[in-house]
């Protein structure tokens, strides 16, 4: 590892006076590590960095978790590919998706064996529908699932707000430049390989720390290249070159990635990890288990949850919340 990294342990219910909010959640708060100190005993930069309210993200306050809604124009992604054959049924998809804060639009799957897609291609998927749905008067904020500049470049234009680049922009040396340019969000992603070779028998000594030293690399990576520190956006990649059990070793210590100092985005919809577990083959059918891996990033305090299953996670969310938030006075 390149530095230690501090791991809060992560409880949600009435909260001690000693206790700190988590990443300024207003629903989960830590009081120790998991190495057994005291939140109370920390530097106060290392209180601050693991309990300070992040940002907010194109208008949207990060006390609570956000839905990024997977909308996805491309016909070989692992569970939708080919439902959104027209720019048509994309925007009444984006509609449909009330319950989502963000839309995140893709146009090149980045499933395990995926084949690349051409640059003009992927601008000929994405751009129109993104402006489509901006004419059609949505105004959610809309992130671009891509790993090229220029592909971001046409979506910045048509209307997206986000760059959410799987590759951590190490893929294209424009990207960094790109997003420093016109300011705006970007998520950094974990992944060991490519799409193509990715699932070929990963290997980790310590894939949770080693998750989180290529995060920090990338984030310092991002800075150095003019990025805002409040627009950086880190996303451990539950599914990329990771095996089931790499999978749930970083799900279960997702509280860890909050030493990064900035908002967690977890993707984990209908991932293979899923099926394998609560033994379901179609991907369209994982939308329990989804759930339950989403709400249990929700007590870990992540900030933002990329979902296919946009409405009934919204409808789970609210109950979560419900039972878990600071009660109000009445």
């Amino acid at each position: 590892m390149s530095r230690n990294h501090l791991e809060p342990l992560p409880r949600t219910g009435p909260r001690p006076e000693t206790a700190l909010p988590l990443a300024g959640s207003t629903h989960v708060w830590f009081d120790g590590l998991a190495d057994a100190r005291a939140a109370a005993a920390l530097p106060e930069a290392d209180r601050l960095r693991l309990s300070a309210l992040r940002p907010a993200l194109c208008g949207l306050t990060l006390d609570r978790p956000r839905i990024m809604g997977i909308l996805n124009v491309t016909p070989d992604s692992f569970s939708d590919g080919g439902d959104l054959p027209s720019i048509e049924s994309a925007v009444i998809r984006a509609r449909a998706m009330t319950q989502a804060d963000i839309l995140d639009i893709g146009g090149e799957s980045t499933r395990p064996g995926a084949d690349e897609v051409a640059v003009d291609e992927e601008i000929a998927r994405t751009a129109p529908v993104i402006a489509a749905i901006r004419a059609a008067g949505i105004a959610k904020p809309i992130s671009i699932d891509t790993r090229k500049a220029p592909v971001a470049v046409a979506a910045l234009d048509a209307g997206a707000d986000i760059v959410n680049d799987v590759s951590a922009m190490t893929y294209d040396p424009a990207m960094a430049p790109l997003v420093a340019a016109r300011g705006v969000p970007v998520c950094l992603m974990h992944a060991q390989g490519d799409p193509k070779t990715m699932q070929e028998a990963p290997v980790y000594g310590d894939v949770v720390a080693e998750v989180a030293d290529f995060l920090r690399q990338r984030i310092d990576a991002a800075r150095e290249a003019g990025i805002a520190p409040e627009n950086i956006i880190a996303d451990p990649g539950i599914g990329f070159g990771k095996t089931l059990q790499h999978n749930v070793s970083v799900l279960r210590r997702l509280s860890l990635y909050h030493d990064l100092g900035c908002p967690i985005l977890l993707g984990v919809s209908r991932k293979r990890f899923i099926g394998a577990i609560g033994r379901i083959e179609a991907a369209k059918d994982r939308m329990p288990g989804s759930l339950a891996v989403a709400l249990h990033g929700a007590g870990h305090g992540v900030q933002i949850l990329r979902v296919h299953d946009v409405n009934e996670t919204g409808q789970a969310l609210r109950l979560y919340l419900a039972m878990h938030e600071a009660e109000q006075d009445a």
